[in-house]
């Protein structure tokens, strides 16, 4: 059974650490590197205790910890008020290929109610299967996709809206 819980500053060290297997898994297709403490750069968190529009999550699977999410209620692309983004999205990989990322995406479609914007980096090919999987099935293929490309995303970016028909 997958949880989606939210998280709170008393989180952020626990989202921290699963942001550094996340840049880890990154550094096989972008040029991110350690620093001389051995880890990747901190993630921005501190914006998500403070605006309302962020959400950040801690996604677990029988009560176990298998990842986080970060939703946007502003579009990154337009700047949109409004327009849920998935952020990032990381389950590690124990908890991949069995449903836990595929029922996290779809509880939180459900939790957002309206207009989505889902990225993907052209780099990260499983990223674009698996996304484009997901919302095709919950919105019974009708969806948008459109290829990105400019300073502010490079990639597939799937539209749709979670409201019900």
């Amino acid at each position: 059974m997958i949880s989606l819980i939210e998280a709170t500053r008393a989180h952020q060290g626990v989202l921290h650490n699963l942001m550094q297997l996340y840049a880890y898994d990154w550094s096989e297709l972008l040029p991110l590197e350690l620093n001389t403490k051995g880890q990747f750069e901190d993630y921005p968190f501190e914006a998500y205790w403070i605006d309302d529009w962020r959400h950040p999550f801690l996604i677990e699977s029988d009560g176990k910890l298998a990842g986080f999410a970060l939703v946007l209620g502003k579009s990154r692309l337009s700047e949109r008020d409004g327009v849920f983004d998935m952020a990032e999205f990381f389950v590690v990989r124990r908890h991949r290929r069995g449903g836990v990322g595929r029922d996290a995406a779809l509880g939180l479609f459900d939790r957002f109610r309206g207009p989505w914007e889902v990225r993907q980096r052209r780099e990260n090919p499983s990223a674009m299967a698996f996304w484009r999987r997901v919302i095709g099935d919950y919105t019974a293929g009708e969806f948008e996709e459109v290829d990105w490309n400019d300073e502010r995303w490079n990639g597939p970016v799937q539209s749709f809206s979670s409201l019900p028909p």
